[in-house]
Order: C-alpha cells, then sequence, then structure tokens
C-alpha cells in the first residue's frame, strides 16, 4: 500500500513542479523568440555554404590534379608530346579571337 502524505510534502512537490514548469517555459519562450530562430536559420545556411564549398574545392582540387598527371610525369617533368598540342590549341584560338575581334571593328 502507499504512504499517505504530508500537507507539506503535497506543497513542497507543488512548489518543486512549478519551478520546473517555469524552466520549461522558459525554454520555450527563447526557442520560439525571433532573434532565435533567425539565428539558427542563419547557422544552418552558414553550414550549408560551408559544405558546398567544401564539396566544390574538392572537386576543383581533383580535376586539377587531373590534369596536372596529364601534362606531368610522375617526377614532375612536363609530357612534352601533351604539352605542345595543348600549347598550339590555345594560341590557334587567341589567333583566331584575335582575327574576328579585327575584323569586327573594321
Amino acid at each position: 500500500m502507499s504512504e499517505a502524505r504530508t500537507p507539506a510534502q503535497i506543497e513542497a512537490d507543488i512548489v518543486r513542479r512549478r519551478e520546473q514548469l517555469a524552466v520549461t517555459l522558459d525554454e520555450i519562450g527563447i526557442r520560439v523568440h525571433p532573434k532565435t530562430i533567425v539565428g539558427d536559420a542563419k547557422a544552418k545556411v552558414a553550414s550549408t555554404v560551408d559544405q558546398t564549398a567544401g564539396r566544390a574545392f574538392d572537386a576543383v582540387n581533383r580535376v586539377v590534379s587531373d590534369v596536372k598527371a596529364r601534362f606531368t610525369h610522375e617526377d614532375g617533368a612536363p609530357r612534352l608530346e601533351r604539352v605542345v598540342p595543348a600549347a598550339l590549341v590555345v594560341v590557334a584560338v587567341v589567333g583566331l579571337l584575335a582575327v574576328s575581334s579585327r575584323k569586327g571593328k573594321g
């Protein structure tokens, strides 16, 4: 059987529960405050941007490493059989752009 509680015990329990409820209501008030909501949203956006920028950096770094590997030997020396044709293509494209821009002005 349960023991009977005294009025003082009941009153102390009520006071303790009121204090717990007040703390809970304060926490809810903080969570739903506009500044808290905006701060949480800003933190989430910043985190997403950081993750996206990190993934983009990794992707660019991989591409640069792949291109470097195609145009250099393992010891770092250039692969002339690949560098020279690529350089000629770049020079040809720049030349064509220069010629076409002169025709547009004249």
